[in-house]
């Protein structure tokens, strides 16, 4: 997911790796800025956190980082998990993502809502595009639960990480949340012939 470039903050990253693949997370001094899912290689993952800010090098994690890194450790291996306290960073979001984000954020393990309904707690009814956009632009995915924003009717609707809406389906598979396709659990969220994935909801 892409985010406004942040050119007077220093950002450091790291990768760990999980049950579905090299991740990397990204931070500054006020929280996590980034986090990347698994591409098809542990390089490119590295490559296209890093293409995301200049000013990002490689670091070792503060405790509050280690914390949230142990947290996705243990929701890709299947445990609940609550990210609520996990501190992010999202300078330069705007004030309409940033609500979005909060509302999808306060979606719980197995919990889903549509885009409408996501843009009506926003106060802004008819914005349903507008919510897509701002999950399309979440930088934090699964931290901010963007995999638990559905189009109308409970369908899948967009998702643009690599492996499509499969991706997304089987990130709620994990927490329980089937949609009609037996879609199976971990260890593995894609075949081993389309690679792992990350999180580009739209």
């Amino acid at each position: 997911m892409s985010q406004p470039n942040k050119p007077n903050v220093q950002e450091h990253y790291h990768l760990f790796g999980t049950r579905l693949g090299a991740c990397g997370i990204a931070w500054s001094e006020r929280g996590v800025t980034r986090l990347q899912l698994p591409e098809r290689s542990q390089s490119a993952t590295k490559r296209r956190l890093r293409a995301r800010s200049a000013n990002t090098g490689a670091s070792v994690p503060p405790a509050p980082v280690r914390e949230a890194i142990a947290m996705l450790e243990r929701y890709f291996a299947g445990e609940r998990v609550d990210f609520a306290s996990v501190a992010l960073d999202l300078g330069g979001v705007g004030p309409f993502h940033r609500r979005i984000y909060d509302l999808a954020r306060s979606l719980g393990w197995g919990q889903t809502a549509s885009y409408g309904e996501l843009a009506r707690q926003a106060g802004s009814p008819g914005a349903a595009r507008a919510v897509g956009q701002a999950m399309g632009h979440n930088p934090v995915p699964i931290i901010i639960p963007c995999h638990r924003v559905l189009a109308s009717g409970r369908r899948i609707g967009g998702f643009s990480a690599f492996g499509g809406a499969l991706t997304k389906e089987r990130l709620l598979a994990l927490e329980g949340v089937y949609l009609g396709s037996g879609t199976p659990l971990l260890p593995g969220l894609l075949p081993a012939a389309q690679g792992t994935a990350r999180c580009d909801d739209r």
